[in-house]
């Protein structure tokens, strides 16, 4: 009898996983057409970002030719901002200050290109499984869900195009189960004829009379002779890092970026401006975690978790102290 209760045990077990494993391979392939779908493409649309009390509601249009990619995203609130991306040259258009910032971006994160371009590992720190077909913006979508093993990281839930594989909508999910970000489209065209006219800056015209800002990024791993990183967060991989110099002759600064693959943390190292404002602060669902270390101000921010900002902000030290 025990004998028959134990087998039966390892039965229930092994189809319990065998069903978790595919639930795992079956977000995984909607997630890989998220990856393809945004880059591969061409759209346009109207989409809303919130984030605690701020809302924002930006049009982009997305062109994929033989060059290359495409994007113009316009924001229509607030301060009128526009951003034109050929490939991984950005050009970042400030009408109010007549100022047109030009910077070269590796690595680029935005709605709807959100996940990384390698889904291996994933599986280590988010349980992901599918959910129920849904609507976003007249377009029928399939919900994914990623939830995180630990305390150092966000959820996520996404809905996903079922033609296409596009990303519609995407929510940030806290400890609480409270969705403290969004984007979402509000209207959407797949596919069909983009002219390559409709990508062009509206402030191109008068932009030549205005302050040309070069931003100067350079690889390198040049913090590693001066700063020790004691704290290793598990699933956190050095994703980046850069020497920035955002005037000729100005002081360099290093910005070095941590990934699990979703999620992303920034910091920031610098020369210690007067009177700054130490410690932890939200931004809705963007934490920020600000100290001093020698004679340098450490700016820690990122979508996840405050007690992960400062576990790893904590551990940055000068080499040598």
């Amino acid at each position: 009898m025990k004998v028959w209760m134990t087998g039966g045990i390892c039965c229930l077990v092994l189809s319990l996983n065998q069903s978790v494993l595919a639930q795992q391979q079956d977000g995984l392939f909607w997630l890989g057409r998220v990856v393809n779908a945004a880059h591969k493409l061409n759209y346009s649309g109207t989409f809303v970002y919130r984030n605690g009390g701020i809302e924002e509601t930006s049009r982009i249009t997305h062109l994929v030719e033989a060059g290359g990619e495409i994007e113009r995203l316009e924001v229509l609130d607030g301060s009128p901002r526009e951003i034109i991306r050929n490939n991984d040259e950005v050009k970042c258009y400030l009408p109010e200050s007549h100022t047109l910032i030009i910077e070269k971006r590796r690595q680029r994160r935005s709605f709807p290109a959100l996940l990384p371009a390698s889904l291996s590992g994933l599986t280590e720190y988010y349980s992901i499984r599918k959910g129920p077909i849904s609507r976003v913006a007249e377009h029928e979508s399939q919900i994914v869900y990623l939830e995180p093993k630990d305390d150092l990281r966000y959820g996520q839930q996404l809905w996903i195009d079922v033609n296409t594989g596009l990303l519609l909508k995407i929510g940030l999910i806290n400890e609480r189960n409270e969705t403290i970000e969004t984007f979402a489209f509000t209207q959407l065209q797949i596919g069909g004829v983009i002219e390559r006219e409709s990508l062009k800056s509206k402030f191109l015209a008068q932009s030549n009379k205005w302050r040309v800002q070069h931003v100067h990024a350079t690889e390198s791993r040049a913090e590693d002779a001066v700063w020790l990183f004691k704290t290793q967060l598990p699933g956190f991989y050095r994703l980046t890092g850069m020497k920035r110099q955002a005037n000729s002759g100005g002081p360099e600064s290093f910005h070095i970026v941590y990934s699990d693959g979703l999620a992303a943390i920034s910091i920031f190292i610098e020369a210690s401006p007067e009177n700054q404002e130490l410690g932890m602060l939200s931004m809705g669902a963007i934490n920020v975690y600000k100290r001093i270390a020698g004679k340098h101000l450490l700016v820690v921010m990122g979508e996840v978790p405050q007690n992960t900002l400062k576990k790893l902000g904590d551990g940055i030290e000068p080499r040598g102290k």
